[in-house]
Parts: C-alpha cells; structure tokens; sequence
C-alpha cells in the first residue's frame, strides 16, 4: 500500500512511537498526558491509514505487529532529528562561520565598519562579514527580501522591520584645503554663494533632499552644480575644486585630514541625523543575528 505523507496526521507516529516503547496503551498516555481513549483513537485512525493492526493485546500490555517493528527505527529516527531541528543549539561565537550582510553608507563604512571588522576578528573569528551600500540595499529589496542582514542608517520604515536609535549625528559643511574660504568666517550671503556637490546615495529615488530643505528653511541659496553617490567621490571633487559638499561631521573628524577636506567656518544650517540600526522579524529572535547586532552596537558605540 502507497501511503502519501501528507494523508497522515504526523501526531499519530507519535503515538505509535509511544505506545512501542511503553508497550502500554495507559503508560503511552500517562507519558503522553492524554486519555487511554485518545491513545486508542489514535491507533485506531492509524490502522485504518496503513491497514495493519499494528498491536494487539496480550494480558495487560500490548504486542507489535512485524508492520510495526519494521516502521518503528523509521519513526525513531524522525522524532529524533525533529527534535535536535526544534532545539535551539546556544550560540557559540568562536564556532560560528555564518556571513553576516551589512547595509551603510560609505561614510559609514569609513567610520564605523573598521570598528566593527576589528571586533568581527577578535569575537567572530570565523564568520564573514559582506558590507554593501545603501544602494545595493534598496536593489536587493530592502531588509525583508533576505539578503541583508542589518542597516546602520535612517530608520526605515515597513511591516516587520525593528529599529534601534544608536545615536545622534550632525552634519557639517566641508572644503578643500586650499578653498578661498580658508580662515575666512563667511557671512549668510557669501554662503549662499557657494556652489554644492550632492551626495545622492540612491539616484532615481525621491528620498528628498533634507539638505536643500534646511537651507531653504534657513533663506539661504543652495546652488547644486554635481551630484555623486558617495560621500568618498564628493571629498576628491571638494579637494580638487572649490565647490563644497555637505558630510556627516563623524566623517570630517576621523577622515578628513585624509580627505583633504575642512568645516567651513559659516553659518550653516546644520542638520541633527539620527542614526539607527534597523532589521527585519526574520532574524529578530535568532541568536547569531542578535550577537551581531550587540557586537556592531558595540563597535558603533565605542
């Protein structure tokens, strides 16, 4: 007889299983916490699926038919590996060789993620860490698609995502080193005479342009003369030219000496960003996500 797995109510091995090793309709239920009926129901059903007796009584206890031998390593063995599947193994650091996918900016790679990758070596030895930038986020679907595992940025904002602010950062308005406006404290009118590099990490997205909007908010001109999608290209344009770019200030004092860039001593709009580590339900529970999240809390939050 062909018996599709599907037909069968997997419950019902369970009971079988039992009953075989208590060889005891009432002790499989005691074990079971169910009534003597239930168990005989169960068998019952069982029979009628496998057309077999599967047991039969003799005195108090119970005699397996040889259908029931035959089944019954089968039925062992699944429970078994059913049951290491469902157990939840502790998470050992120094074993793990999972990949772990981070989303950020390449300021942020610039800034954070050699933090991160010094404590990924020393706690995660064995692990994998693969950074992409906002864009490949937004191309390869966003947090919920499966491909990336954790975002450091703007908390973002759909069913099943979490978020975690981590801190506060401004912005400042950078030039290069040999800019006419060096040692100068510039006016709102000189200011608005500036011409800008934008940074647009994610071109053909209407994300907005929260810069532009602080200057219009302040009344000053913003004339955008280049847009680029990183922080790392508007430096080399800065430094070479005397346009200037607006970069998270984290950047500008770790990074800027080797960018060639500076703050420009005007008055800018500033702007307060806050940053925050965003994941989805998918990996909310899961014990090597979770150490993730703390070790890149960690190296964020020094």
């Amino acid at each position: 007889m062909s018996i599709q797995i599907g037909a069968i109510d997997l419950n019902l091995l369970l009971v079988l299983h039992t009953v075989l090793a208590e060889r005891s309709v009432v002790r499989a239920s005691e074990r079971l916490h169910v009534t003597p009926s239930a168990i005989s129901n169960s068998l019952a059903r069982l029979r009628a699926l496998l057309g077999d007796p599967l047991v039969t009584r003799k005195g108090r206890g119970i005699v397996p038919t040889p259908r029931a031998l035959a089944l019954a390593p089968a039925i062992g063995r699944g429970l078994r590996e059913m049951e290491l599947a469902l157990h939840e193994v502790p998470f050992e650091p120094l074993r793990c060789k999972q990949t772990f996918t981070l989303a950020v900016s390449d300021a942020g790679q610039l800034t954070w993620v050699p933090r991160i990758a010094a404590r990924m070596r020393e706690e995660l030895p064995d692990a994998r860490l693969k950074v992409v930038g906002i864009d490949s986020l937004v191309s390869l679907g966003d947090l919920g698609a499966g491909q990336v595992d954790l975002h450091l940025g703007l908390a973002g904002q759909g069913a099943g995502l979490h978020f975690e602010p981590l801190l506060t950062e401004r912005t400042v308005l950078v030039a290069g080193r040999g800019h006419s406006t060096s040692g100068k404290r510039l006016t709102a009118r000189a200011l608005g005479e500036l011409h800008h590099v934008h940074v647009d990490m994610v071109p053909g997205k209407n994300f907005g342009d929260a810069v532009g909007a602080a200057y219009a908010r302040a009344g000053i001109p913003r004339a955008v003369v280049m847009t680029v999608p990183t922080f790392t290209a508007a430096a080399a344009v800065v430094a070479a030219t005397e346009l200037v770019a607006t970069f998270p200030e984290s950047l500008v004092r770790e990074q800027g000496a080797r960018l060639a860039v500076h703050p420009v001593d005007a008055p800018y709009p500033a702007r307060s960003v806050k940053i925050s580590m965003c994941w989805h339900e998918r990996t909310h529970v899961d014990p090597a996500a979770r150490y993730f999240r703390e070790l890149v809390r960690r190296g964020v939050l020094p």
